[in-house]
């Protein structure tokens, strides 16, 4: 949910009382342009770069630089700028570039706290020596330190270069600065006659330390695509924005903004921003870069010969993506990782800004939200209506009407007036609710949590040193300084249940408008000469505000249960290493085809860079889909990993039931394939906890030598096992469908077996999207349906064996409480299946713990289908029980009606947590 467009204080008023739709007006963002420091940046040419590196050494286990400038005049000094290179284990090392403390600047710059992991930083190697070696062309020496086994990094030093390449090779992986447009405008002393301030529309940004960006070019070698940078809603590699033959485009913006039916196919920032890019290329390399900082950045992805007059003569001739990356404030804090695999690259961003957190698993099924359930009864009904319709939900949510006047941790008395008997009554059915949080706290003097926040000095200040004053959903508001830690223990303290009256055990948070948004504020956000702790400037930290007040939330639940449960918390803003604290989603999206077809490669670049657990609205926030648009939504969604309904309150209402027989019948076998599939979307989110793989990944993360999949960005993987397409026009009746891989793929509602390595045209009827299991891998599936995830805990599992052409096939499951923390130490089942040489086995993968509480589960193996068994036999032993059981065929899924008939071993009656074999005889 968000703002409309808002022209003048009477406006904002007849806003917060009626709240009506506008659509998003370009004009009310900046552009490049419009932005000085972006114009700036993109003024400059190849090779304007003056500094070279002296004094280089190692120093506390780094490498040291000074950099001066080759300009420097007596009447206007330029100060040496301060570089560290460092190296940690796993081949990740990190370039910093500040100012000179010993020369005395105006300010010290910030730097992004919380963000870095402390165990990452132990993984630090300290650099013992460094050795020279001059390049061909250059004048002097360039310096060289270890990075691992197989790579090295090299700080050339005049022209100044950054880089990583193989060793013993000029074969290089990452650089910055090989084009020379790196910039890095210092701090300084105001002049008289100088005008620093910034003007946007009717907004004037005072600027008191004046201009402070910094831009470099960064290249990526052996690379045919990129990928990274969220949030945009555009294609999944990402497209030239400079360049001969490119059209005219604005550079891709990361600034948290609060934006109002975003376009489709555009550059344009939206809710969230994380400065990391991914290569990938055909060789299967794939490498990435970080840069921590949370300012506004600006990147261009060069096209191909854009520099070819600037008569540099670059010392690598190896294909490459040049990239420019502009910010307005912060320092250089940058990360090259080397992979050189996919997962590898993920896995060493991860250990940089941490791995996803392990949701509970009722967050894993399907929520039902809407702006808004009007009051106590229309809950009551809508629940209702789910078991009516014998359609699974686990969560209902409540939008901001349900508060008093828009105070949060409020119930209105009127419409909400019996909270806790209304979630006990969810949970007597194992379901769940979620109420909306936002940042802005109504400035109303009668309201304890303002008026605490006043007395405490709690609020984000204005460049005049007093409580900023905004607007937002409540009227005039104030913000937490999210930044201080002390602030966010306070936040963190209002979800006990003696400050939060009327919540109970079985409500979790939403945390919206986090960016934060600000109705009147300059492109509708908080201005950037706003204030936080240490007189820290809103411009150095915007995109990480957000980030800070997931955090506090999320902190605040887990102190709410005193540790004992995980929390649950969903964010609209992020930044790196929000993965740490729940879910995001993609924002208020719009009702068509096109937002439907975007939302797949927004959810793919979300999960490269370490946020697994994402989605879009199901539908579409704004406006009325047609049925045909609904019902591809719901089939899509249910393979999301984060799977929501949600819609305005301006729109008709859509509960699945609304539309018609067929039409809920389509809905509700949606809904069912994603609780079938629960075991296995659970044991993925393990995965991604414990090594930051995505739940979702594009399909050249499991197929990384096929250069077909490299641009596909309407179909994915969910987990290693399932391929998915969506539909995303019309009254389609074909699709064309490319399966990678030369295994075969089986279809997930019939099992009929379809060849990889082809493109396909499928027939597409109105009862699914394409969905295939890949050969040689085995799925848990849960084949009974229930009011809810939780009701479903004791029920029997299916494992369907995918063989290959060896007719071989493995896959894993993982089961906990669903609940607690007490996963950590080791109070879980994994169990790795293996089918080979006609013989399926479980094996523990869980660690040995000495621990007395263990996990234990008596769930039992109900089914055991077979796709592609060739075999003749009819009958299995298992051990070590010394039984017998038949194979037959059976139902691919149970459920009624007819469905295709698949080989099948019935009732083997195994432990999910024992060690056994079933043989085939």
């Amino acid at each position: 949910m968000r703002n409309p467009n808002i022209v003048s204080l009477l406006l904002l008023v007849v806003l917060v009382s009626q709240t009506p739709v506008f659509s998003w007006k370009k004009e009310e963002f900046r552009n490049c342009n419009q932005t000085p420091f972006c114009k700036r940046a993109r003024s400059r040419n190849p090779g304007d770069c003056s500094l070279f590196a002296d004094q280089v050494s190692i120093s506390d286990g780094d490498l040291t630089a000074k950099l001066f400038s080759k300009n420097q005049s007596h009447d206007d000094p330029v100060n040496p700028l301060i570089l560290s290179l460092s190296v940690y284990q796993d081949g990740i090392m990190r370039l910093k570039i500040d100012e000179d403390p010993t020369s005395n600047p105006p300010k010290t710059r910030f730097q992004v706290p919380d963000v870095v992991l402390p165990d990452f930083l132990s993984k630090k190697l300290h650099l013992q020596r460094l050795t020279t070696e001059t390049i061909d062309g250059d004048a002097g020496p360039s310096s060289i330190v270890y990075l691992s086994d197989d790579y090295e990094a090299v700080l050339r030093h005049d022209p100044l270069e950054v880089y990583v390449r193989y060793k013993g090779s000029n074969s290089r992986v990452l650089s910055l600065n090989s084009n020379g447009l790196f910039d890095f405008e210092q701090l300084r002393v105001k002049n008289e006659d100088e005008d620093w301030e910034e003007r946007f529309r009717s907004h004037t940004d005072t600027r008191p330390y004046g201009p402070q960006s910094i831009s470099f070019d960064v290249s990526f070698y052996d690379s045919d695509f990129i990928y990274g940078i969220p949030e945009h809603a555009t294609s999944f590699a990402l497209r030239p924005t400079r360049g001969p033959n490119v059209e005219e485009s604005e550079p891709y913006r990361l600034f948290n903004l609060d934006v109002f039916e975003y376009m489709h196919d555009s550059p344009f920032g939206l809710y969230g921003s994380i400065p990391f890019m991914i290569s990938h290329g055909k060789s299967g390399k794939t490498s990435g870069f970080f840069w921590l900082n949370a300012a506004e950045m600006q990147i261009d992805v060069m096209g191909d010969g854009w520099n070819a007059e600037s008569g540099i003569s670059l010392p690598s001739k190896q294909k490459r993506i040049d990239t420019f990356w502009m910010s307005e404030a912060g320092i250089v804090d940058t990360f090259f990782f080397v992979g050189p695999s996919p997962k590898e690259v993920v896995r060493q961003y991860t250990s940089v800004t941490g791995l996803p957190s392990m949701p509970q698993l009722f967050a894993t099924a399907y929520h039902q939200c809407r702006w808004n359930y009007r009051d106590e009864e229309d809950v009551e009904q809508v629940d209702a209506k789910f078991d009516e319709h014998d359609i699974p939900y686990d969560v209902l949510w409540l939008d901001i009407e349900h508060t008093d006047g828009k105070r949060y941790f409020t119930w209105d008395k009127v419409l909400f007036p019996h909270p806790e008997e209304m979630q006990k009554k969810l949970a007597a059915k194992g379901r769940h609710m979620v109420t909306i949080v936002d940042p802005h706290i109504k400035r109303d003097e009668s309201f304890w949590l303002h008026k605490e926040a006043t007395q405490k000095g709690h609020y984000v200040k204005d460049a005049s040193g007093k409580d900023y004053d905004g607007w937002c959903w409540p009227g005039s508001s104030s913000y937490p300084d999210m930044v201080n830690p002390e602030i966010r223990t306070w936040w963190g303290d209002k979800f006990s249940y003696d400050n939060y009256v009327g919540s109970t055990p079985s409500l979790y948070i939403w945390n919206d408008m986090n960016e934060p948004s600000v109705f009147n504020g300059p492109e509708v956000t908080m201005p950037r000469d706003a204030l936080h702790l240490g007189n820290v400037e809103h411009r150095e930290l915007h995109n990480v505000y957000g980030y800070y007040f997931h955090m506090a939330t999320a902190d605040g639940l887990v102190k709410r249960e005193n540790g004992r449960d995980r929390p649950f918390v969903l964010s609209r803003a992020f930044f790196a290493g929000s993965q740490r604290y729940g879910a995001v989603w993609t924002g208020d999206n719009t009702a068509d085809w096109d937002q439907l077809r975007v939302s797949v490669p927004m959810i793919l670049t979300l999960g490269l860079t370490g946020i697994s657990f994402s989605g879009a609205d199901v539908g579409g926030f704004f406006g009325n889909p047609d049925t045909e648009l609904l019902v591809r939504w719901y089939q899509l969604g249910a393979y999301y990993p984060f799977f929501r309904a949600h819609a305005h309150h301006d729109t008709k209402r859509r509960e699945p039931w609304l539309f018609g027989e067929r039409n809920t019948e389509l809905m509700r076998e949606a809904i069912h394939v994603r609780y079938m599939l629960l075991p296995y979307f659970y044991t993925l989110f393990r995965e991604a906890n414990t090594t930051g793989i995505p739940v979702v990944r594009p399909l050249w993360m499991e197929f990384p030598s096929d250069e077909v999949t490299f641009k596909n960005d309407e179909a994915f993987m969910v987990g290693n096992a399932i391929f998915v397409q969506g539909i995303y026009t019309e009254q389609a009746k074909h699709a064309s469908v490319y399966l990678p891989g030369k295994e075969y793929w089986y279809d997930m509602r019939t099992g009929t077996a379809v060849k990889g390595g082809i493109t396909h045209k499928l027939e597409v009827s109105e009862e699914s999207i394409p969905a295939f299991q890949r050969a040689g891998t085995i799925i848990p599936r849960k084949d009974r349906f229930r009011r809810s995830s939780t009701q479903m805990v004791n029920d029997p599992y299916t494992l369907v064996v995918a063989l290959n052409s060896s007719q071989a096939a493995e896959g894993e499951l993982y089961v906990d409480d669903g609940r607690s923390f007490e996963f950590l130490q080791g109070a879980s089942i994994h169990r790795r299946f293996v089918f080979s040489k006609g013989q399926l086995t479980s094996v523990n993968l869980a660690p040995t713990s000495s621990r007395k509480s263990q996990f234990s589960s008596d769930c039992i193996i109900e089914r055991i289908i077979l796709l592609g068994y060739v075999g003749g036999s009819k009958s299995v032993s298992i051990e070590p029980a010394n039984q017998k059981a038949e194979i037959e065929f059976g139902p691919l899924r149970l459920k009624g009606g007819k469905g295709p008939s698949v080989v099948t071993i019935r009732k083997p009656g195994v432990r999910i947590s024992d060690d056994w074999t079933v043989k085939i005889l």
